[in-house]
């Protein structure tokens, strides 16, 4: 069983995708972590990406393919595996149905934990970092217990500048113009489903296995 799983920032995906993967017991991917571990490793791929990264330079489509290739050619990819986030682009996503064919695997569903942006607005602006521990806080859904200070070590609570209105607007902007032509994309191949994210988490959840076993089956 190999599952897309798409969301905006702020909708929650990752939470998701986590519980997913535990659910289904799938190796849970995402193009960050595998970005990491194949530098850390030193693959071939991953040494080409540092190169890129170290120049603070975008990495390549065919590297970020190459990577993403590495990882699920590994046995533990065999039985299924749960992309978080990947593909981001339709030239991403025809590449990765080349790398699948070559690896006899195919795709069982693409979900979108859909989210409106007004809601995704509030749901990023509100989050305060400390700036001593780091610990998160939310204006909304995890407020300190006093205004603007961490309840952990009294530390100052601040918005991180890709937090703020205008960027976040311009992150979801910049996501919508990627993202629409591989709805496409995946809608014309009858996999693409759409999860109302805009409720609690286990409701979110329980939509989402749901929909996910009766691909299954």
């Amino acid at each position: 069983m190999l599952i897309v799983i798409m969301g905006p920032p702020g909708a929650g995906k990752g939470t998701q995708a986590e519980k997913l993967a535990k659910e289904f017991a799938l190796p849970h991917i995402s193009t960050g972590d595998i970005f990491r571990s194949a530098v850390k490793e030193g693959t071939e791929m991953g040494k080409k990406a540092k190169e890129y990264m170290d120049k603070g330079m975008l990495i390549p489509d065919e590297i970020v393919i190459g990577i993403v290739k590495e990882r699920l050619s590994k046995p533990d990819c065999s039985a299924g595996v749960l992309l978080d986030g990947f593909p981001r682009t339709v030239e991403q996503a025809e590449a990765l149905d080349e790398v699948l064919d070559e690896l006899q695997l195919k795709i069982s569903a693409v979900v979108n934990v859909d989210v409106h942006e007004e809601e995704l607005i509030g749901r990023l602006t509100g989050r305060r970092v400390c700036r001593n521990c780091g610990a998160t806080y939310h204006l909304k859904f995890n407020p300190p217990k006093v205004r603007n200070i961490c309840d952990h070590c009294s530390g100052e609570l601040y918005q991180r500048s890709d937090d703020t209105i205008d960027t976040v607007k311009e992150r979801l902007a910049i996501y919508q113009k990627q993202t629409f032509p591989i709805i496409e994309y995946y809608e014309h191949q009858d996999l693409f489903k759409n999860i109302d994210g805009a409720r609690d988490i286990d409701a979110v959840f329980a939509d989402l296995a749901d929909h996910l076993k009766k691909t299954k089956d």
